[in-house]
């Protein structure tokens, strides 16, 4: 995940600047230097992260600061406060025409940026909002490009507009305005051609469809993979183009994530979402201050909640009861295949326990044991248990036990093990009822039950 090498260098520091009782200069120099290579490598640019630290360094070498109570946790909000100025502040919205009329977007990126993907996933944001959207297929180049979000736009059930690859981008953007006004649709995304490298033909194409349909909002797609190269390439789109906002794609990967912490500050522009998995349904409206807080390994549970919101889906009547006996420590084997499609929903546990506070500095020793297949292998072992075996886990003995095994294609010991921790959650579940679910029945993050 991003920033989890950054944020693991910031914690170290911070975990030194609170073990101090007070602070002197050199001690908060000391901890800047830590902070300003921790940055560097992170692929932050130089420029950026040079005035980070001297902001931080003239807010934090001062009287207030250096004789409170608690120095160290006075400098380490101050890290937090310019982090989040750094980002934009405010979280920014996609500007949209008032009411009913009609919006149009512009998507625009190097190839490879996830251009076409990101377009499909504002779409779905769109449409959720009550929108009527249409998606349009410019990208005339790359085989399969058109294809590709026709597909998307399919799943999305959002209309796709599209006339082929051999008419003009510019020609095909006008018809897909006029066919959106006819059908009073409110937003047009149009999806236009990328290429391995900013050149002249691109640029070109681009200013044409401005010049010949009103585009309201152009918004540029940037890999964070690619690092002080997104923030290059950002300018270069803005200095030419003129660009509303940043979406910046993959921030799933292995990423260092300095393109975050640069882009607003080089550009201007403010980053408007960050894509954070290959489904239609991974992509986060961006909050400075709750990225600041995951950087820095507070956690954003504010996010977590809204994650499990939006993609957990279960009858409230069988959550109520799936909660109760929880709290009980009487969950079954079907509970624990639900609680595995929901954590799944929702990037995986990795994911979640990005977002969970205090897990930042822990988060690579938890993913060591995080094992994919072994959840795999998990879901096969229940899934080859009968309707009473997986309601009643107590049923279980050795002749049952063999027989899962062989219809799993795992070794006896394996579902043995598994029992076993089975078993152990059961317990902890039961002596942990705030995260299984207050009053009402709904757990702390909207019902979302964890398969550990």
């Amino acid at each position: 995940m991003a920033f989890d090498s950054l944020s693991e260098k910031l914690q170290n520091v911070f975990k030194n600047l609170r073990s101090k009782g007070r602070l002197t200069e050199d001690d908060v120099k000391a901890a800047l230097k830590e902070v300003k290579m921790a940055l560097l490598e992170a692929d932050v640019n130089f420029k950026v992260v040079k005035q980070f630290v001297k902001d931080v360094q003239e807010r934090a070498i001062g009287q207030d600061v250096m004789n409170g109570l608690n120095p160290g946790q006075m400098v380490i909000k101050i890290v937090n406060e310019e982090m989040v100025k750094l980002m934009g502040s405010e979280t920014t919205e996609i500007k949209l025409q008032p009411g009913k009329a009609l919006t149009v977007i512009m998507m625009e990126g190097l190839q490879g940026a996830g251009k076409t993907t990101t377009a499909a996933k504002l779409a779905g944001k769109f449409k959720l909002k009550g929108k009527k959207v249409l998606l349009t297929a410019c990208d005339i180049y790359r085989p399969g490009a058109i294809e590709q979000l026709q597909i998307n736009g399919e799943k999305q059930q959002v209309e796709v507009f599209a006339m082929g690859d051999h008419q003009n981008p510019v020609d095909i953007a006008k018809a897909a305005v006029e066919h959106a006004r006819k059908k009073d649709l409110n937003v047009v995304i149009i999806d236009t051609a990328g290429r391995l490298h900013v050149d002249e033909d691109m640029m070109v194409e681009l200013e044409e469809i401005k010049r010949n349909v009103e585009v309201h909002q152009t918004l540029l797609v940037v890999d964070a993979m690619t690092g002080q190269d997104a923030v290059t390439v950002a300018s270069q789109f803005n200095d030419r183009i003129g660009i509303d906002g940043v979406v910046l794609s993959k921030m799933d990967g292995d990423t260092r994530g300095g393109a975050a912490l640069s882009v607003k500050a080089v550009t201007g522009k403010p980053i408007l979402y960050v894509g954070m998995g290959e489904k239609l349904s991974d992509l986060e409206q961006f909050y400075p201050d709750r990225m600041a807080n995951r950087i820095l390994g507070m956690g954003d549970v504010l996010s977590l909640i809204e994650k499990a919101q939006e993609n957990i889906s279960i009858d409230e009547n069988r959550e109520k009861e799936m909660a109760a006996r929880m709290k009980k420590g009487k969950f079954d084997f079907d509970d624990y295949l639900e609680s595995m499609k929901q954590m799944r929903n929702m990037g995986g546990l990795s994911s979640i326990l990005s977002m969970m506070p205090g897990m930042g500095s822990k988060l690579g020793d938890m993913e060591s044991m995080i094992d994919e297949k072994q959840l795999a292998r998990t879901e096969a072992i229940i899934l080859s248990m009968t309707p009473e075996e997986r309601k009643n886990p107590k049923l279980m003995n050795l002749s049952r036990k063999g027989r899962i095994a062989k219809g799993a294609g795992v070794d006896i010991a394996v579902v043995n093990r598994f029992i076993k921790q089975f078993e152990q959650s059961q317990k902890m579940m039961k002596q942990m009822p705030g995260l299984m679910g207050g009053k009402r029945g709904r757990g702390m993050f909207g019902g979302m039950k964890f398969p550990f």
